[in-house]
């Protein structure tokens, strides 16, 4: 089946989509000043799965506008700390330290 013949199909699911399309573009733009209109017309619509993560997002909202709409992140320390984890996980159990060492050194 055709994409725009499901969401024509099942109105919940259309919501959905748009809901997550508009969240992305927010994402990707950098549009955090729009996030609390996304949440009221997340909460408009009947999509319990959107609800509980509109609940997460309300925990620190303030936190969640500023990473929406600064260029700045701390994605590149994430992503060689989950390289490193990776690496230790490999590891665990065969050798001792220093190999670990210079793995992570060399990787």
């Amino acid at each position: 089946m055709k994409l725009k013949s499901v969401l024509a199909d099942c109105p919940e699911l259309d919501a959905l989509t748009s809901h997550v399309r508009a969240f992305g573009k927010m994402l990707t733009q950098l549009q955090g000043d729009q996030l609390p209109q996304w949440i009221k017309a997340v909460r408009a619509d009947d999509l319990p799965s959107l609800h509980t993560f509109v609940n997460g997002l309300e925990r620190d909202l303030a936190a969640v506008t500023v990473g929406l709409t600064l260029p700045w992140s701390s994605g590149v320390v994430e992503g060689h700390v989950n390289r490193i984890k990776m690496i230790k996980r490999q590891m665990y159990g065969r050798a001792g330290f220093g190999l670990l060492r210079k793995r992570v050194l060399l990787a």
